[in-house]
């Protein structure tokens, strides 16, 4: 059974349909790049993902054992969160609450979480130094690592490149390629650095086309869509 199933969906905000007629569904080991021009619905369909607002229409159908509460979020990058008065450790180990379960104490398992992808990030050098003194690609890093303390399964990733130079953007497409190929973390992504983005995708979503283009990287590629959308940067 998929992760997640959506059908028929039609997506509202301020009660004007923002995206409609949305059917796709996302396997284990996915890595799903959403795309679409500005407005086109891509933040408020994650939002619908994530429980965070009511769907107009359709359904979101979560299976193989995910819930909402069980899926890692990283949210695109802002100056309230660059400014944020914490250490590294302490912003990752705060993904361990992503459950929904009131907790006044984080437990030895939530710190093991934490830790475990402190390493997998390769953050250990300055988890214990202020969030807000770090740069723009360590700071990502650190949310990344926030978000994989949520899950085991699926993250949802809002602009991760947002603001980065190209070496680190590059860096960061890196780690989230591997989290997927070789720890088995099924990936959506919304990105307006399409060429970049897709590169390791393995499917496509094309919002704000009609119809709408969901399928195989490759497919998309091929697609008239997908050339004149991408005006040949990517291969």
């Amino acid at each position: 059974m998929a992760l997640i199933t959506v059908k028929d969906l039609a997506l509202a905000y301020e009660g004007h349909v923002v995206a409609s007629d949305i059917t796709f569904e996302v396997n284990e080991g996915d890595y799903l790049c959403i795309i679409g021009e500005n407005g086109s619905g891509k933040t408020t369909l994650m939002k619908a993902l994530l429980g965070l607002m009511k769907i107009h229409s359709g359904s979101i159908t979560f299976g193989d054992g995910l819930s909402q509460t069980q899926i890692g979020y990283m949210p695109q990058r802002t100056d309230i969160q660059k400014d944020f008065p914490a250490s590294c450790k302490e912003v990752v180990l705060s993904g361990t609450l992503g459950n929904g379960k009131f907790r006044p104490f984080y437990s030895k398992a939530d710190k093991q979480r934490a830790q475990k992808n402190i390493e997998l990030l390769g953050i250990e050098s300055f988890q214990n130094r202020s969030f807000q003194d770090l740069s723009g690609g360590q700071q990502q890093r650190v949310l990344l690592a926030r978000a994989l303390c949520a899950t085991e399964k699926l993250i949802l990733l809002d602009e991760p490149v947002t603001g980065l130079d190209p070496l680190v953007t590059a860096e960061m497409y890196s780690i989230i390629k591997e989290l997927n190929e070789k720890h088995g973390i099924t990936v959506i992504m919304i990105s307006h650095d399409i060429a970049g983005a897709i590169d390791a995708a393995s499917h496509v979503l094309h919002l704000h086309h009609k119809p709408l283009f969901f399928g195989k990287k490759q497919d998309y590629l091929l697609a008239d869509v997908g050339k004149d959308f991408l005006g040949g940067e990517a291969k």
